[in-house]
């Protein structure tokens, strides 16, 4: 059985992580937006949810023009969301619950508003300040037109011009000026942030944009058009780690210097890669002697299909051995469209043409959509490595896809002009009780308006109520930690077509139907079924269960 002891140094190998987005957590003051208060009084969900560790999402001084991505002050909490005190109250009653932290570390970028970025505007060009960021003089006769034709991942030039003339990169939101980690100061400067949060109690670290840091910035810049590399695959067009700007070898040096820092810890402090970067790639992040771990979005991509979910789990379990590391496996997060739409929404349906419809175009099968998100969790929760939850998931939310325009907050939905509705109908505010102005969000209203069906996801809704989604994952969660044994998985050969069928060391198996036809279900005793079973002895679509 897995030691998930609080001394155990790998304790994350086959951790559940559960991630928080404070924002929309709990609200303790009432204010309508969560914080950390609201987080430490929550915590006892997820202790009796069972899961292993919390992933904090940004908590830190933001203007909100990112959703918390845009960070003013690594080392401070947002005064809206609470304070230092604050934090070490939540860390301490976390750890008293048996529950490790893992923060957010936003490395990629800053605020606009933050003391340096403020600083290099007010110092102007040939300023030490401007070398922490990336300014550079435009193209043009008058350097009207940005330096390179970079485009922002929220849409438009990634090039911002400022009234002195020069621009500055912002990979993101115009508000994220890029830093420069050619800039030993910046270097610097976050090792004594890892090491702020460590002494503070932090357990480990998910590193946002992983991928971003290291960039070409040899004169003359390169335009990526001039590489063939434009559109989403264009690291597949480019010799691996040459791109200019995303998963250049030169940032695995930075990693290296912060596992000496990690390891510094007694046990030693995690991380986890957002690196979007293929499958070889990604484990290069995932290295002993770097982050350890690296997020799998190939699983969160992957059709609702057997002969895909295998071929992606196989690959998944291979690279992870490589790397030395454990697989991870996620479903749901702060910038996808929640897997209980998303599973039932057609292959080919481009998602942000379905959220301009308020998810009217096509209509989704709700039910449907509720019962595959459950297969897909048991399914998920079965497999070797590290398995991370997203808040709400728990409880079956599906996406909000008809948040009127008028109150979405992501720049995603400004930058493209409107064309990308963004990501807000994911991160609506949580449901703790069917009644109340947010339903137990927080004493008042919340940021993000609530449907009226959050009432039957609440929650007090739920509890305690068998078949409920809250408590399948209760199961599932509290049959894992007992059942979990070795890092590996064998395929049951010639299991019916649309089936996944595996063993988990010694008497477990697992069994997801993805297909649109009941078969047999194979003998043994059931420990968990995502979906009656009836008539006993046969498995139905969208269907997984645990076998003893």
């Amino acid at each position: 059985m897995a030691d998930l002891s609080s001394r155990n140094p790998d304790w994350w190998r086959q951790a559940v992580i559960y991630q928080v987005y404070p924002r929309s957590f709990a609200d303790a003051d009432g204010d309508g937006l969560g914080d950390l208060r609201g987080v430490t009084e929550r915590l006892n969900h997820l202790a009796t949810l069972g899961v292993d560790a919390l992933w904090l999402s940004p908590f830190y001084p933001s203007e909100l023009a990112d959703g918390g991505y845009d960070v003013a002050d690594h080392r401070d909490v947002d005064p809206r969301l609470g304070t230092l005190d604050d934090f070490d109250a939540m860390v301490a009653e976390a750890h008293r619950l048996g529950l490790k932290i893992v923060v957010d570390i936003v490395p990629n970028h800053t605020s606009h508003l933050h003391p340096w970025f403020q600083e290099a505007l007010r110092d102007g060009p040939g300023s030490a300040a401007r070398d922490r960021y990336v300014f550079r003089l435009g193209r043009g006769a008058h350097g009207e037109l940005p330096p390179t034709d970079w485009h922002s991942v929220f849409g438009g030039s990634a090039w911002q011009r400022v009234p002195d003339g020069e621009w500055y990169l912002h990979l993101f939101a115009r508000e994220q000026p890029d830093l420069n980690w050619d800039a030993e100061e910046v270097r610097a400067d976050f090792r004594t942030t890892l090491r702020f949060w460590s002494d503070r109690g932090v357990d480990g670290f998910r590193v946002d944009v992983a991928h971003g840091l290291s960039k070409d910035l040899a004169e003359p810049l390169r335009d990526v058009a001039a590489l063939g590399a434009t559109g989403e695959d264009a690291l597949l067009l480019v010799p691996p780690g040459s791109h200019p700007y995303w998963d250049r070898d030169a940032v695995h040096e930075i990693y290296r210097d912060w596992r000496t820092i990690f390891d510094a810890y007694d046990p030693p402090r995690t991380a986890v890669a957002e690196a979007w970067v293929p499958d070889t790639r990604r484990a290069l992040y995932a290295r002993p002697d770097e982050l350890g771990q690296a997020f799998n979005f190939e699983y969160l991509a992957a059709r609702w299909d057997a002969e895909e979910l295998r071929r992606v789990i196989t690959g998944s379990l291979a690279t992870a051995h490589a790397a030395g590391a454990s697989a991870t496996w996620v479903l749901s997060n702060h910038d996808v469209v929640r897997h209980a739409s998303r599973l039932v929404i057609p292959p080919g349906t481009d998602s942000d043409a379905w959220l301009l419809s308020g998810g009217t175009a096509p209509a989704v099968d709700r039910e449907r959509g509720l019962r595959r998100a459950r297969a897909a969790t048991l399914l998920m929760l079965a497999l070797p490595g590290s398995a991370y939850l997203y808040q709400g998931e728990e409880l079956g939310l599906p996406e909000v896809a008809d948040l009127p325009a008028e109150v979405l907050q992501d720049p995603v939905w400004t930058q493209t002009g409107h064309t990308r509705k963004g990501r807000d109908g994911c991160r609506v505010p949580l449901p703790w009780t069917p009644t109340g102005p947010s339903y137990g969000f927080g004493p008042g209203g919340a940021w993000l308006p609530q449907p009226e069906s959050f009432a039957a996801y609440a929650v007090a809704a739920q509890a305690g109520v068998e078949g409920s989604t809250l408590e399948l994952y209760r199961t599932a969660l509290r049959l894992r930690r007992k059942l979990l044994d070795g890092e590996a998985l064998t395929w049951t050969t010639g299991a019916p077509a649309g089936v996944l069928d595996f063993g988990r060391g010694p008497g477990w198996r697992c069994v997801a139907n993805t297909g649109d036809t009941s078969v047999p279900l194979p003998p043994g005793e059931i420990l968990a079924s995502s979906a009656p079973l009836n008539p006993a002895g046969i498995l139905p679509p969208d269907t997984t269960v645990w076998l003893a």
